[in-house]
């Protein structure tokens, strides 16, 4: 095993990580159930929507440095590690949160789950990128607070490609647009890391 592998995962706080995952996965059972979406799959709609973008800030606040300046002078190059760091931990959130939607799958189950925790994922390391771990969950709330709001009363094709967390089922737009959001931010991520912070950042 690479000796350096423990103190990686030990300075990304892997264990608090996983417990936040955990809990926003019982939380959204919890949701699921409170909600009675078990008369009416369209009541999931807000736990698909919001579950994923808290397990995106729980993620997102994983992929800061605490040794930037180690890292751009490493021997061996750092992108492999930070792919596999969210990639190992978006895996984790699709997993776990399809288990508050099981079922329903043309609506919102666990595909509209797994599409927003990818969508959701990317927008987060997209903008750990530009603005630091510590705030890239801002954009990706804000983008999917300002969707929520706009396509309540849009018409048209284009709505399940600009407001795709809020679609149900396995809306091919909806999937291409999630999908090239996770794509560009992990690239993005892998490349270049989380902008770094000073110490005094709120």
């Amino acid at each position: 095993m690479n000796p350096g592998l423990p103190l990686y995962v030990r300075s990304r706080s892997l264990p608090l990580t996983l417990a936040a995952l955990a809990a926003t996965t019982i939380a959204a059972v919890w949701a699921a159930d409170a909600l009675d979406a078990f008369l009416d799959p369209v009541r999931r709609a807000p736990v698909v929507t919001l579950a994923p973008l808290a397990a995106a800030a729980v993620i997102g606040a994983s992929l800061r440095s605490d040794s930037d300046e180690l890292d751009r002078t490493a021997v061996r190059p750092w992108w492999p590690r930070r792919l596999a760091w969210l990639a190992a931990l978006t895996a984790v959130a699709a997993l776990l949160l399809p288990l508050a939607v099981l079922g329903h799958t043309e609506t919102f189950g666990p595909p509209a789950m797994i599409r927003n925790v990818l969508g959701c994922t990317g927008l987060t390391a997209l903008s750990a990128v530009f603005l630091g771990a510590r705030l890239s969950w801002l954009p990706a709330c804000a983008f999917v607070s300002a969707a929520a709001l706009v396509s309540s009363g849009a018409r048209g094709p284009a709505v399940t490609l600009w407001a795709w967390p809020l679609q149900p089922g396995a809306q091919p737009a909806a999937w291409t647009a999630a999908l090239t959001a996770f794509a560009a931010g992990a690239a993005l991520y892998a490349a270049h890391g989380a902008r770094p912070e000073s110490p005094g950042t709120p």
